[in-house]
């Protein structure tokens, strides 16, 4: 039966943005009204003109929790995607101790979720070197998809594969149709010809590079310094190989965390001849330019790094022409000392970007510049990424699925200020930063999770695919 209906004269449905009341009830659309109607015993309630959305999906998180807590956590992390409008994330299986690389670690981490979950949370399982025995049992747990590295992780338990551990692996994930998700930086020698510098030691999300000592000093808090340990050629070389992989095997491969442009025409040529080939970028390379990074400010150290302006202008593109699938957080915070955030050295400092709360006001506040539509963003920030993840009932506002919304005001702007921030902790590259996109109510199922600041005090059991 229904429970209560909402109305705004702009809600974003799959036919566009129209006035609409929708009509809840168990946790699902009942019906979608065109115009304003107050249905007859049922309570009722008008935003006005504030947006009505699909609750964001976020395919992309880490949340450290069990072994890490003291990075995130359940708890801080579902809390912060509540607050940003995130009704879905799916968490990455690396940063947790033990690595999700068995089905006996994702129990592990299933109860360390219990009771703590205020938002959807769903999990991926990883691929490393060694743990084929583990791998059926691993995919038969409910796992989103599994995750390798082609660099290191920077988390010396869960170590890159190499293309012959992936020609193991793939026909597995042939069999149970499985997604591959890659991180696809491959290493090859770095030359710096400024500093006259020749190779590199990097390890996934860390990087050291090798200059000599008197040099060390001006090259540890260079961002151009760090920008150069990892070029784009990189990047090209690993979605080459995935690519040809997927090929070969006919196994679909996500590409993670997209950052250099010069992969956009490998991706939209993989495409063109009907490969199952999807990709992601992330706000921070849409949002921040490498031109406005200072030296010593390792809140932005991200891998792969964070490339020029015109390079991101080109990944704004590509999202408006479907080179780029979706959008996503790829949120994975350190305790400030990780982050050096005392000395500002990018080359000791933990790689990884906190964002987890600010995925839809991050990516309007870019994209309502470039003639991006309300309707683009349902579709990149919650269409696509249901569809990846086989979220057949989410991501769209239509009779039939989830009641999980997002009410948020996209004239609103706001200054980001510490004692907004949910994350565990409060280092992030959009602290201070002006967003547009205030969110006013988070629901799931129908029910606000979130509203004037405040969360309600249930939680949710883990999603499984």
């Amino acid at each position: 039966m229904p429970t209560h209906a909402l109305h705004s004269t702009r809600v974003i449905t799959p036919e566009g943005m129209v006035e609409a009341t929708l009509v809840l009830g168990e946790g699902k659309i009942h019906e979608v009204l065109p115009g304003r109607v107050e249905p007859d015993g049922v309570p009722f309630e008008s935003f006005g003109s504030k947006v009505i959305m699909p609750g964001v999906i976020d395919a992309h998180v880490h949340i450290n929790e069990p072994g890490r807590t003291e990075w995130e956590g359940f708890e801080t992390a579902t809390k912060a995607a509540a607050a940003g409008g995130t009704t879905t994330l799916i968490e990455m299986p690396l940063n947790a101790s033990p690595v999700t690389t068995t089905a006996e670690a994702f129990k592990l981490k299933l109860k360390a979720a219990e009771g703590k979950l205020h938002v959807n949370c769903g999990f991926y399982g990883g691929l490393v070197p060694g743990n084929m025995d583990h791998f059926e049992a691993l995919l038969n747990t409910g796992v989103f998809g599994i995750k390798a590295f082609l660099t290191h992780s920077g988390i010396d338990e869960f170590p890159n594969v190499t293309e012959a551990d992936l020609r193991k692996a793939l026909p597995i994930l042939k069999k149970h149709d499985a997604i591959l998700l890659v991180h696809c930086e491959l290493e090859s020698p770095v030359v710096f010809s400024q500093l006259s510098v020749v190779g590199s030691q990097l390890s996934g999300r860390h990087a050291t590079a090798l200059p000599s000592d008197n040099q060390q000093r001006t090259t540890d808090n260079s961002y151009k310094h760090y920008l150069a340990s990892r070029p784009p050629q990189w990047e090209t070389d690993a979605i080459a190989l995935m690519i040809r992989l997927s090929a070969e095997f006919d196994v679909h491969v996500h590409i993670v965390h997209v950052s250099a442009a010069e992969v956009l025409p490998l991706i939209r040529d993989a495409k063109g001849r009907g490969l199952r080939i999807t990709a992601e970028t992330c706000p921070h390379y849409l949002l921040f330019c490498a031109e406005g990074i200072p030296d010593g400010a390792t809140e932005f150290k991200c891998a792969p790094p964070i490339r020029s302006r015109t390079n991101n202008e080109r990944l704004w593109q590509a999202l408006m022409d479907g080179t780029l699938d979706f959008v996503a957080t790829d949120h994975s915070p350190a305790p400030p000392e990780m982050k050096e955030t005392a000395s500002g050295n990018f080359m000791k400092a933990w790689g990884g970007i906190a964002g987890l709360q600010f995925l839809l006001s991050a990516f309007w506040t870019g994209a309502r510049e470039r003639g991006f539509t309300l309707e683009d963003v349902a579709r990149l920030l919650c269409a696509h990424p249901a569809d990846f993840l086989g979220l057949k009932h989410k991501g769209r506002v239509e009779a039939g699925c989830d009641a999980d919304l997002v009410v948020w005001d996209p004239e609103a702007s706001f200054v980001l200020n510490e004692e907004d921030i949910q994350h565990r902790h409060k280092l992030t590259p959009y602290l201070g930063r002006s967003l547009y996109g205030k969110i006013d109510h988070t629901m799931i199922g129908g029910a606000r999770i979130f509203a004037d600041g405040k969360f309600a005090s249930w939680t949710f059991k883990a999603l499984r695919k």
